[in-house]
């Protein structure tokens, strides 16, 4: 037999979207075959037919040989094959042997738990993965890393041949990649076939074997991962090549725009002090849990600090909320766009204009015409790829929903915006977007504090670079004199070059 699964001439149509198109998908047993296309090409939807979630219109699937219609979640898992979604799928309060068997525990003659034969079988799938890990401990507890192992655990518990794994290095380190990579090679070795999905193409190059691509819902083509470089592949993606993936453009730098000193949050950050300048982008590097994030958020006032100032236009201000740091002129665009950046349940005008809506209120009602006008001229300033301003946030594409936050923050006139890992999760075409709109921000005056975990992206579009580890700024680094090599060892700790 030479594929565990063919997908053959798949389409799917919703209402007014011809979604996928006669798409074709082979997967060896062993394999690790990387599926890659920018968002709105049809990946996510070809996983939900497999897995059961959506029906397809016409094709067919063919698994081990035999024809087949897999019509729910429950059937898929059944079939041997497992999906883990980029949004881990885990109950926190729960333990790590409860999720793995959520639903299906062992249970005694007397119709009880059995639940030393469920944390025994759960100690076994951990070992497999060579995990050292607590089967009683509860999930919450854990780091993002170790809640992705336990959801390849729970794959493995259903015996899965097949396992579908969504954009898995999303929210990992480099450190943590290397130990997913080593498992992934270890499931493939046992028989087990991969499906892996993938906006980092530096990545696809060290794992797959074979890599099919999608545009538009079509199927474009199935390469060996050898054959094809990246420039290769991101023009098979788009359809047209991209000459620069960092099209970084030099504004005019001036004075000092926000200067923090000596900020302190016990535990979390270590006297803090830097400044930004108008017209600048400010890298922020370091390594998960270095205190990136925490610092975005105490400058926004979303977190609150034990001791520091904060200065805008050389003005000492006192930040104690985000309505405080939104009046200073300072916009987030958090790390958790959909959760902490948008409410999925509204529209884009709705969240557009959220944090300004006193502008536009006529003495006790709201002006409709003018917020719509107005979101109208943002969404033609970003680019925002939607049929109407009227449509929910919850059903555009990540790279739009990005725009929409970032439209958000211009609507409210912020003058420094703080990118938290602005371009995690979007296609390449919509990070060049994305990198096209900081430098218009930037021409115009207004300042960036980019966060990121990617160090090409830091690279590539920063005028200067700090770097953090654990919660203090451990270098300091003008861009002309940045390397990667220099930032990771200022990011682990070996190396100090800061004052």
């Amino acid at each position: 037999m030479d594929y565990i699964l063919e997908m053959k001439n798949i389409s799917k149509e919703f209402p007014g979207v011809k979604a996928l198109n006669k798409v074709n998908l082979n997967i060896k047993p062993r394999e690790i075959h990387v599926l890659v296309g920018e968002n709105g090409a049809g990946k996510s939807t070809l996983m939900k037919i497999l897995t059961g979630v959506y029906s397809k219109d016409e094709g067919e699937i063919i698994l081990k040989g035999k024809k087949i219609d897999i019509k729910s979640p429950k059937e898929a898992q059944i079939a041997g094959i497992s999906i883990i979604y980029q949004e881990l799928n885990l109950v926190p309060q729960l333990s790590i042997a409860e999720n793995i068997f959520l639903g299906r525990e062992p249970l005694k003659k007397n119709g009880l738990i059995d639940w030393e034969n469920m944390y025994r079988k759960t100690d076994e799938l951990l070992k497999r993965l060579d995990l050292n890990l607590e089967p009683r401990i509860k999930v919450k507890k854990l780091g993002i890393a170790q809640q992705q192992m336990v959801e390849i655990a729970k794959a493995l518990s259903f015996k899965s041949d097949i396992i579908i794994m969504d954009e898995p290095t999303s929210a990992l380190t480099e450190k943590e990649i290397e130990q997913l990579f080593k498992v992934i090679k270890q499931l493939k070795s046992s028989g087990v076939a991969i499906i892996y999905i993938s906006h980092r193409l530096e990545e696809i190059k060290k794992i797959g074997d074979q890599l099919t691509v999608l545009r538009d819902g079509t199927y474009i083509g199935t390469y060996a991962v050898d054959s094809v470089d990246i420039d290769k592949i991101i023009q098979l993606m788009v359809g047209r090549r991209l000459e620069e993936k960092f099209p970084k453009e030099f504004a005019s730098i001036s004075d000092n725009i926000l200067e923090v000193k000596n900020l302190n949050r016990k535990n979390v950050l270590k006297n803090i002090s830097f400044v930004l300048k108008k017209g600048e982008v400010l890298g922020l590097a370091g390594l998960m849990g270095a205190g990136r994030t925490e610092l975005a958020r105490a400058i926004f006032g979303v977190d609150p600090i034990d001791g520091g100032e904060i200065y805008i236009n050389g003005i000492k201000v006192n930040i104690k909320s985000p309505s405080e740091a939104i009046k200073n002129g300072i916009g987030l665009l958090p790390e958790d766009r959909k959760i902490q950046g948008l409410v999925q349940a509204l529209s884009v005008t709705q969240n557009v204009t959220l944090p300004s809506l006193n502008n536009f209120i006529k003495k006790i009602f709201l002006d409709k015409k003018k917020e719509n006008d107005i979101t109208y001229a943002y969404v033609e300033k970003v680019n925002i790829k939607t049929p109407s301003t009227s449509k929910k946030v919850r059903f555009l594409s990540g790279g739009n929903q990005q725009k929409v936050v970032l439209a958000k923050w211009l609507c409210a006139n912020v003058e420094i915006l703080i990118f938290d890992e602005p371009t995690r999760g979007i296609d390449v075409g919509a990070k060049v977007e994305i990198y096209k709109l900081i430098n218009n921000l930037v021409k115009e005056g207004k300042s960036v504090l980019l966060i990121s975990s990617e160090l090409p992206e830091i690279l590539g579009m920063c005028d200067r670079i700090l770097v953090m580890h654990e919660g203090e700024i451990t270098g300091e680094f003008l861009r002309q004199d940045a390397t990667q090599e220099k930032i990771l060892a200022c990011a682990t700790g070996r190396l100090k070059n800061v004052g």
